[in-house]
This record gives structure tokens, C-alpha cells and sequence, in this order.
């Protein structure tokens, strides 16, 4: 074991690391134990997932300066350190160490915990009420409303049938609503990067293309799966196929019947780019800034014949953030557009 061998190096006895292994393990944090030179003789299983170190070494200079400290005062040490959560984009982990020293040979005990998994839940607690009761005022009184004009019209079939319809459509335009505040909600709440796994990205395309194939058809709209360049990333499978998919989905709602929308990925400097571009109608460069907010709605009368509820371009920003990436918008009116998701590659060690 590569840790009871560096101890004995150091003259350390053997029931230490032991004791210390199994207290370790018992804990929630993740746990460090690391020595002179910052070299490191034990991690726990999820804590390469930090981004605090690699290679058997600690990378964070933030977290190299405070064992410094730790060891020249011999003293314990707290503090945060906020970690980019990719290469890109603006995700950050609040990460929280506690330093302590262990033994006058310089062995350093490094306890973390991340701190932004439950400042994200408290911010998803204050936000949902506000957000979703607003939402959900227009499909319920168009409800109720048209409730009132079948009954009125209950001796005019052809009114009853009229208003049955819209019904319809208000009632799944609400079911879609809340599916997607479910989903919204979901990815606030859960940090994928916790539980993260190899992901193969041609694999997740494919499958997000295959979702959108009733819609496309419906529309005579072709999707064509273009450049495949293979990669693989860490995360979570379901959320990145969720994210290509609601593109797919946007790119086919926003084009004309008979046009096309291409789906692509391709690799550079570590990073895998998915893009998805379309022929539709475009969006004004005064609003490019916005549209990953929530529940905005370039053209609300557009999403209300679309079905759009103004989330799922923000699901889609949550995901990539979340995942250590970014996603960017390239679009011009009557021309059409072009979403793009990039993700960084998973290090050689991680991969399939």
C-alpha cells in the first residue's frame, strides 16, 4: 500500500496510518493526509472530483499555502476555497478544509467538504416559490376561464369541442411546465459531478436525437447527426442528455417545416463542443444576453404556439455549468442559430 510505505520512509509507525485510515473513512468529509513537498500518501475514493489534486499531488495553491501554514505554525487552519468547476464557464465549488497537523515530520491531515451543494438547496428553496407560482397563474386561469365558456356554450357542440381543445393544449402546456420546473429543480439540487462517471458524448447525441425524432417528423424537419468526433466526459448521462436534447427540441420548434437542423461535436484544446444549429427564424442580438434566464421568452406569443415554458434553455446553462462547462449562442434573425455545449474531456485515467 503506497501510503504505509511513504510512512515507513519517514519513520512513522505502521499502527498510525491504521488508526488513521479507519477513523478517515468513518467521516463524511473527504479526507487528505499529506507530506513534506505536498506529496500525497492517502485521499479518500471522491476526492479527485474537487479538482484540488492529481497525480498524487496537491494542485489547489489556495489549499498548498494554507499546509504551509498548518505546518510552520503547527497550528489548525480552516477556511474556503472556491474551485473552478472546468477549464470553462463560470461554475465554481465553494469548498470548505480543515488543516491539521499530525507529526513533527511534516504528515498533514486535509479534511473537505463542499460547501456549495448546500448553498445551492437553501438558493432553490427561496427562489421556487416566487418563480413557479407566477408561472403557473396563466395556464390555470386560462383553464378555469375556458371551464366557465364549455359550460356556457354546453348547448353549442361545435363551442364545446372549440374550448375542449384548448383545454388540451393549456393542460399540456402545464404538464410540460412542471416537468421541466421538476427537472429545473432536480439539477439545482444535485451536484453531478458528486457522483460522476464516464460518459461517452457521440453515445449521448445520439440518444438525445433519438427523443426529438416525433418531433421532427411531425414537422418535416430533418435531423442530421453530422462530424463525430469521439470523446469522453465526467458527469452524469441522463442531465447531458437532457441538456442536447432540449437544444434538438428549441432548434425544431424555432425552424420552419422542410428545413434542417444539424447536430455536430468536435474536440479542441481539451474540450469537447457540441453544437446544434438551425435554419429557424432567429433571435435579435439585444436579447442574446437573456435567454438563459429563467422563464424569459424571447417572443412570448412564439412559445405560447410552440409550447415553450421559458426553462429549458436555463436547464440547459445548468447543466453545462455544473458539469465544469459553458454554453454560447451564435444567432442572427431570418438566418437562424447555433447553440453550442462544451464539456471538458475526462483525463486519460478516467476514461471508458
Amino acid at each position: 500500500m503506497r501510503f504505509r510505505r511513504n510512512i515507513e520512509e519517514l519513520d512513522v509507525p505502521t499502527e498510525i496510518p491504521q488508526l488513521l485510515i479507519k477513523a478517515l473513512e468513518s467521516l463524511e468529509s473527504e479526507s487528505l493526509l499529506v507530506l513534506p513537498g505536498e506529496v500525497i500518501v492517502h485521499q479518500s475514493e471522491n476526492l479527485l472530483n474537487f479538482g484540488l489534486v492529481r497525480d498524487g499531488r496537491v494542485i489547489s495553491e489556495e489549499l498548498i499555502a494554507l499546509i504551509r501554514v498548518v505546518r510552520r505554525t503547527n497550528e489548525i487552519r480552516r477556511g474556503s476555497i472556491d474551485v473552478a468547476r472546468g477549464p470553462i464557464g463560470e461554475g465554481k465549488r465553494e469548498i470548505r478544509v480543515s488543516v491539521a497537523p499530525l507529526t513533527e515530520d511534516g504528515l498533514i491531515l486535509v479534511l473537505v467538504s463542499d460547501e456549495s451543494e448546500a448553498r445551492r438547496i437553501d438558493a432553490v428553496r427561496r427562489d421556487f416559490v416566487a418563480n413557479v407560482s407566477h408561472e403557473l397563474k396563466t395556464p390555470i386561469g386560462a383553464l378555469g376561464l375556458l371551464s366557465e365558456a364549455i359550460l356556457g356554450a354546453k348547448n353549442d357542440p361545435d363551442a364545446v369541442v372549440k374550448f375542449a381543445t384548448k383545454m388540451q393544449n393549456e393542460a399540456k402546456r402545464l404538464t410540460e411546465l412542471v416537468q421541466e420546473i421538476i427537472d429545473l429543480s432536480r439539477l439545482q439540487s444535485s451536484d453531478p459531478l458528486q457522483k460522476a462517471f464516464p460518459v461517452e458524448i457521440e453515445d449521448v447525441i445520439r440518444e438525445a436525437v433519438n427523443q426529438a425524432q416525433i418531433s421532427a417528423e411531425s414537422r418535416n424537419i430533418t435531423v442530421d447527426v453530422g462530424l463525430m468526433q469521439p470523446a469522453v466526459v465526467i458527469g452524469d448521462r441522463d442531465q447531458l442528455i437532457m441538456a442536447i436534447h432540449n437544444l434538438v427540441e428549441n432548434a425544431i420548434n424555432y425552424s420552419p417545416e422542410k428545413t434542417k437542423v444539424s447536430v455536430t461535436s468536435t474536440v479542441i484544446d481539451g474540450l469537447v463542443e457540441v453544437s446544434i444549429t438551425d435554419q429557424g427564424i432567429g433571435i435579435p442580438e439585444s436579447e442574446l444576453g437573456r435567454i438563459f434566464e429563467r422563464f424569459y421568452r424571447v417572443d412570448p406569443a412564439r412559445s405560447r404556439q410552440t409550447g415553450g415554458t421559458g426553462l429549458g434553455l436555463s436547464i440547459v446553462k445548468h447543466v453545462a455549468l455544473n458539469h465544469g462547462g459553458d454554453v454560447r449562442v451564435w444567432s442572427k434573425e431570418s438566418v437562424g442559430s447555433t447553440f453550442s455545449i462544451l464539456l471538458p474531456i475526462a483525463p486519460p485515467e478516467e476514461k471508458i
